[in-house]
Parts: C-alpha cells; structure tokens; sequence
C-alpha cells in the first residue's frame, strides 16, 4: 500500500498556478516543488477546452497519474553540478492520462541527480476534449522554448534530447522525427529555432497504429477506431525513420502486453536500415510501465545503458575526463 503522504507529494508537486507569467515558482502552492514553464501565452492553439481542475488518479493503474488538463505546461529539474545536457521528459498513459508518479517523475530525479536539467512535460489530452494535435504542439513547443531558453539553464543548444514512456514514447519519437511539421502558427521569439531533439530516448514506445498493433489505447485516442490506412501511416513513427533522426535508443521488455516487442523492433530496422543511429534494448520480462524498474530486475539497469550511450555519443562526458 502507498502511504498517504506520497499521494499528497504528487497532489501538490502537480498544483497548478492559475494565470501565471511565463515561468512559475510553485513554492507558494508546495515547499520544495519544481517550477513550471508554461507553453502558450494565454489560450494555447487548436480547438478544444476543459472544464473543473486537474486531475491526480488516487489509486489503481492511474495512481499518480494527471489529466484534465487545460494549461500545458513543463515542470523544472535543475541538477546540483550541471553536465550541460537537457532532457525532456514525457509520461505515458495511452493519451488519457500522463503517469507521473512510475515514468515521468522518477525518470526525471534520477536524470536530475546525474546532472541533466530535466523538463517533465505535461501536455494536453484527446480524452480531456482537445483535438489529437495537441500534444504534439506541446511537445514541440516545449523543445522549442528549452533550446531558446538553453543558456539561462547552462544547457548546451545542441544537447538537447526528449524521453518518452509508452505512448509518451510515441510522443517523443514523433517529435524527433517530424520537428519541422507544421502543427500550430507562432510568431514569437520561441518559433526561431528548431524543435528537433538532438536525441531521442523510447521506452516501451508506441510505434506503429498499424495491423497487427492497432489494438492501444493512443490509437484510439489520436486517429479513432475506424481509421483509415492513411491516418495509419501518418502517425505510426516508422512511416517517418529516415537518416536525419536524431541518434534514438529504445528500450523494450519481451512480455509486453501492451506494446509487445514488434514495436520497438519494428522501429530499430527502419532507423538502421534508413541509415540513422539507432540502438535497440530488449529484456526478457518487465512487462508494461516499468519507469525506472525494481531493484534486482535486469530492467532496472537501462538508466545505466542510457548514461553509456550518452557517453558513446559525446552527450556527456565520459567518467575520468
């Protein structure tokens, strides 16, 4: 059982400041939360609207996780000793729900104390009303305001990557794979820079919205049931692998019930074969949702495979320089 007071932590540290500038210290709502950036001046682009306020699920699958969400908006992690990369970090939960409180969060403490400043991204929900675009204006939108943004953090622009869980994966793919798609018209200071991600980190991504996947939750939610091949296409992440993605490595469990392994595969051969760097881990159990996984599973070493691989690519320094 989880004590009550880890639910009031969730609860305050997701406060929402109603009206607020542009970068929000949140201390006045909960003693040490992290200050919060928020995306749009005013009413943010594309149809839709919510009504009451957000949302914390209390128990079950949806524990700690936020939706009914109306101001989208990122949540700030500055590490005590800098290493001059960023990382935007975004939950899953099928597009109805984000879990914080097992991806999000703890991906973005544990980036936090290895010196990455960390953005943990809540974005806007087709189950909350808004149009299924709307995520991915936030996601892009976010990238655009870290990489403006990047001095003020002692963020190197260039080292800039995106992280996702599940359908936070597909979330994050997508926008390291289209950064240039037109969504949403700007123009403000923030819409002079790129949104693409300088790498991508997916884990348990959804990928494809195609047969024999197209049973998930965040096909439902962005394209519907009954969708046609086209809409398929157009947002499954292979459609868009090509040679100038971001260095992306996957992480996958092979008794994955909800995005079995075909997903990550899947997306590792079009990336490679397309000429991109892409690295693929896939472990022999963890299931779904398994954040940063449980001491003892095998699962729980990817941080430490992410932080090689981040090595490897020069994203941070190697240990000894």
């Amino acid at each position: 059982m989880i004590a009550r007071r880890h639910l009031l932590e969730a609860v305050a540290g997701l406060a929402l400041l109603a009206g607020a500038g542009p970068l929000v210290p949140l201390a006045a709502a909960a003693e040490g939360a992290p200050e919060e950036i928020l995306l749009w001046p005013g009413t943010p682009p594309v149809n839709g609207s919510v009504t009451g306020p957000e949302k914390i699920g209390g128990e079950g699958a949806g524990f700690g996780a936020v939706s009914n969400i109306a101001t989208p908006r990122m949540r700030v992690y500055r590490p005590a000793k800098p290493n001059g990369a960023a990382v935007l970090v975004a939950g899953g939960g099928g597009y109805f729900r984000i879990q914080l409180w097992k991806e999000s969060t703890p991906a973005a403490q544990w980036l936090q104390a290895h010196g990455f400043t960390v953005f943990e991204l809540i974005y806007r929900l087709p189950n909350d009303g808004w149009d299924s675009a709307a995520p991915f204006m936030d996601a892009q939108r976010a990238m655009k305001i870290i990489r403006t943004r990047a001095g003020e953090f002692g963020v190197d622009p260039a080292k800039i990557g995106i992280m996702g869980f599940s359908a936070g994966g597909h979330l994050a793919g997508f926008t390291a794979y289209q950064p240039a798609r037109a969504l949403y018209a700007g123009v403000d200071a923030y819409e002079q820079v790129s949104a693409r991600p300088d790498f991508a980190v997916l884990l348990f991504p959804v990928v494809t919205l195609r047969k024999p996947y197209d049973t998930t939750r965040t096909r439902r939610e962005i394209i519907g049931d009954k969708a046609s091949a086209a809409a398929e296409a157009a947002w499954s992440l292979d459609t868009y692998a090509s040679k100038d993605a971001p260095p992306t490595i996957i992480f996958a469990a092979a008794d994955d019930p909800t995005t079995p392994p075909g997903h990550g595969i899947l997306l590792f051969e079009k990336l490679v074969a397309a000429g991109a760097s892409a690295e693929l881990h896939m472990f022999r159990d963890g299931g779904h949702g398994w954040g940063l996984g449980k001491p003892g599973q095998v699962i729980s070493q990817w941080p430490a495979l992410f932080s090689t691989w981040a090595r490897s690519l020069q994203i941070i320094e190697k240990q000894g320089e």
